[in-house]
Formats: structure tokens, C-alpha cells, sequence
């Protein structure tokens, strides 16, 4: 058992929300006019001088858009009990929801798709991913698989990638901002790690014809160059920490050529 006096002591309720205030770089005045209470209840808040209660601890942490399962922290840092449960993926009241990702994902076929938790460990996929998977090093396809590392590590899909600066710029400042915003040391530690990886030799990829609309990935498969762009979709006002966090990433065909390529297959 570990002692209590070796535990990380919580910072007060008043302190993690004035965190989350200025991590969202809100001054007190526009927190308060979006929350509708006064710039002075808010300041007494954040400074311990009054005591919040679970009510407005919810109201607060919905308005500054904080994460379910930190919302739980500052509700256990009042001294309430957390609002929101953890319900994991595998249990029978899920059922639902696994059934719903299936449909998506296997309705997407053949293109590829997957499903991710917070940390972009793989969850689930369809039969299209395994274009992206073949050939990869068997390490990084052991569970837990991580999709970052396997997109970015010269032992998986990188080497394969043939404009691999522009689509590893694209998911390493979509990873910063999404460790900025939930403050997860997790994510903060994969960023440091996947941006360290070196970038293996890979062939020019083919020029772009006009101007691209958004990231694309050009992806070389045999001696075929495959384009794609992304999508990803999360469930609407979640209220279970398990599914605010879930992700289905989407590949779409992104030239003629690509589509009737995995079509044929």
C-alpha cells in the first residue's frame, strides 16, 4: 500500500479551475459572463475565499470545455463525488455502442477506418486498414497497437509515406494541440517521443495537381501512389468518460485513380 504521504497532494478546487480559465485563455470576466455568475464569486473561487459547490464546479468546467474525466478531478478536488462514470467499452451497457462502431466502420469498407481511444491506441478497425498495416514491423503491431507511433515510426507506415513532412507536421501539431488542451502528460510524452523519430528515405511522391483543400496523405503501395485525406468523427454530448473519448478515423479516396484502386481489391 502506498502512503498517503507519498501521494501527490490535489491543488484546490479554486486553483485547477483558474488552470483550466487560463489554459482556455479566458480572462474572469468572460468566464463569468459565459457561466453567468459574477466576476467576483468567480475570483473569490479561484483564491479559496468561497467554496464552490458541485453545481457550479459542472457549470464552470462545462463552459471552459474541460475533458469528462478532469471534470471528475475538480469535482474530487471540492470534495465531491465525481459526476461522471467510466464505463469500460467491453461491458454489456456498451453493447450498443460497439455495435454502432462496427456498422460505421465496416459500412466503410473498402476504404480504411479505425477507432481510438484518448491516446490513440487502436481499438477497433476495418478490413481496409490492413493496406496500412501490411509490411510494418511486428513490434509496433503488438497490442496495445498505437496509431501515432505505427504512422510515424521508420519501422511502420513512414517509410511508405511519400510526402511524409507535411503529413508528419500535420499530426504532430494536431497531437500538441490536443495535449494542450486536455493537459494529459500522456499525450505530451507521445508527442516528445514520435517528434524524436527519424525520418526514414522515401521516395518524391507524386506533384499535387491544384491546390489541396486539406492535408492529404500520399501513400505508396507496391508500386501504385495512393492518396487519401482523413476524417474523424466522436459521439455527440457524451456523458460517460469512455465514449467522450473515443474517435472512428476515416480514409477517403482522394483522387479517381485511389478509389477504383481499392475498390478492385
Amino acid at each position: 500500500m502506498i502512503s498517503t504521504s507519498l501521494q501527490s497532494p490535489r491543488p484546490p478546487v479554486g486553483e485547477l479551475l483558474r488552470q483550466w480559465r487560463e489554459r482556455r485563455r479566458l480572462s474572469q470576466l468572460e468566464l463569468s459572463i459565459q457561466a453567468d455568475i459574477s466576476t467576483r464569486h468567480l475570483s473569490f473561487v479561484e483564491t479559496g475565499r468561497s467554496k464552490p459547490s458541485s453545481e457550479m464546479i459542472v457549470r464552470l468546467t462545462e463552459q471552459l470545455n474541460v475533458p469528462l474525466r478532469e471534470r471528475n478531478q475538480v469535482l474530487l478536488a471540492g470534495g465531491y463525488a465525481p459526476a461522471y462514470p467510466e464505463t469500460a467499452l467491453s461491458a454489456p451497457e456498451m453493447a450498443a455502442v460497439r455495435e454502432a462502431v462496427r456498422r460505421v466502420l465496416a459500412g466503410h469498407e473498402p476504404y480504411p477506418a479505425l477507432m481510438v481511444d484518448r491516446h490513440w491506441n487502436l481499438l477497433d478497425a476495418n478490413a481496409g486498414i490492413a493496406l496500412f498495416t501490411e509490411g510494418c514491423a511486428p513490434e509496433l503491431l503488438a497490442p496495445p497497437v498505437n496509431v501515432l507511433r505505427l504512422g510515424l515510426h521508420p519501422g511502420g507506415m513512414a517509410r511508405h509515406i511519400t510526402n511524409l513532412a507535411e503529413w508528419r507536421g500535420h499530426l504532430l501539431d494536431r497531437l500538441q494541440r490536443q495535449a494542450a488542451a486536455t493537459a494529459d502528460p500522456v499525450l505530451s510524452e507521445l508527442h516528445e517521443e514520435v517528434s524524436a523519430y527519424q525520418s526514414p528515405e522515401h521516395p518524391a511522391g507524386s506533384p499535387a495537381i491544384g491546390p489541396s483543400i486539406v492535408v492529404p496523405l500520399h501513400y505508396r503501395y507496391g508500386d501504385r501512389n495512393l492518396s487519401f485525406f482523413s476524417t474523424t468523427a466522436v459521439f455527440g454530448t457524451p456523458l460517460d468518460i469512455t465514449l467522450s473519448e473515443l474517435a472512428i478515423e476515416s480514409f477517403f479516396p482522394a483522387d479517381p485513380q485511389t478509389a477504383a484502386f481499392l475498390t478492385a481489391r
